[in-house]
């Protein structure tokens, strides 16, 4: 199981986290020359003039970061950020010594012209991901609550308990079963918001929810499952899964009086884990301010580990209603 520290560094091979970057820095170049130019047409020449160091090393940094990041996932923050901003003055100061060969009008590298802008950026930086992290981790926890008072729901919890009375005389085995499935989705309910877990330990919560549910609808529920191509290995935020085929039931199911099929669907595309859940389309589900409150709470919790790298959508093919969710694959690490 892993999960994310209060602070940490950002991941320097997400497309987002890279977009964010180059952002932020061409803004911060942009505003030093606005705070130092007399008037528009300097702003635009110096702007335009200090692309000629700042852009290249600006991508090499980014490119010696991508390539340093695992290793940069195995130190500690503070180690991390003295590297990350030792290497940017480096590069900086390398890449005008270089520049000032090829270019003969260019000045000189020193620390105070190459230097100390390079590290005054990459702190302004660092310090723009440390905040959003802090700043996305309270409203994860209130969002958190919201969905956890929304999914378990007083009348599915007293449902069930009264399903586990009623097995207890004729099938005890069977109401044992169902309470330690009752045990294990509170378990993840109450869990760090910000861990993740193997997809296999997602996907058996997700069964065992279904078990509950099969209980209290009998025949009217049925499940396809298309999981046997799933990466069981790929770390996902706990309680991706639960909730949709929660949604599925509830607005595809207890509607119809005869029940009806829903499907889970999992499989790996490159590099990416991809998840679909299926259910009859009762209705427009995206009405339901639970429902909406579910996805909500998903497409936070994937913004907040995965960036721009991950996404949630969802449409109406014929007669169903879809939910794709579609996450970069990340694995354990083996120490």
């Amino acid at each position: 199981m892993t999960s994310y520290s209060t602070v940490k560094l950002p991941d320097f091979r997400n497309l987002g986290v890279l977009l964010r970057i180059m952002l932020l820095a061409e803004g911060l170049k942009l505003l030093a020359s606005c705070v130092w130019a007399p008037d528009l047409a300097v702003v635009y020449a110096q702007f335009v003039g200090q692309g000629v160091l700042f852009e290249p090393v600006l991508l090499g940094n980014l490119l010696v970061l991508s390539v340093i990041e695992p290793w940069l996932k195995r130190v500690s923050y503070r180690q991390g950020v003295t590297i990350v901003l030792t290497l940017g003055v480096f590069i900086a100061v390398v890449g005008q010594l270089t520049l000032g060969v090829i270019l003969s009008d260019l000045e000189g590298a020193n620390l105070v012209s190459s230097g100390v802008p390079a590290l005054a950026i990459g702190g302004a930086i660092l310090f723009y991901f440390n905040w959003r992290h802090l700043r996305l981790s309270p409203s994860l926890a209130e969002s958190r609550l919201m969905a956890l008072q929304a999914r378990m729901r007083p009348h599915f919890l007293f449902n069930s308990l009264n399903s586990v009375l009623g097995l207890m005389r004729e099938d005890p085995k069977r109401a044992e079963t169902m309470l330690e499935n009752l045990a294990d989705l509170f378990r993840a309910l109450m869990s760090e918001p910000r861990v993740l877990v193997p997809f296999s330990q997602e996907l058996a919560l997700t069964k065992a929810y279904v078990e509950i549910e099969a209980i209290r609808l009998g025949a009217r529920l049925r499940v396809a499952w298309h999981c046997d191509a799933a990466p069981v290995d790929a770390l996902v935020p706990s309680l991706i899964l639960q909730p949709l085929v929660e949604n599925a039931i509830l607005h595809g199911v207890v509607p119809l009086a005869a029940g009806a099929q829903i499907s889970v669907e999992a499989y790996e595309d490159d590099g990416s884990l991809v998840l679909f859940v299926r259910n009859p389309s009762a209705g427009d589900a995206r009405d339901h301010e639970g429902n909406h409150l579910a996805l909500a709470n998903i497409r936070e919790r994937l913004e907040l580990h995965f960036d721009v790298e991950a996404r949630l959508r969802t449409y109406t093919d014929g007669t169903e209603f879809v939910v794709q969710v579609r996450l970069p694959i990340h694995r354990e690490r083996s120490h």
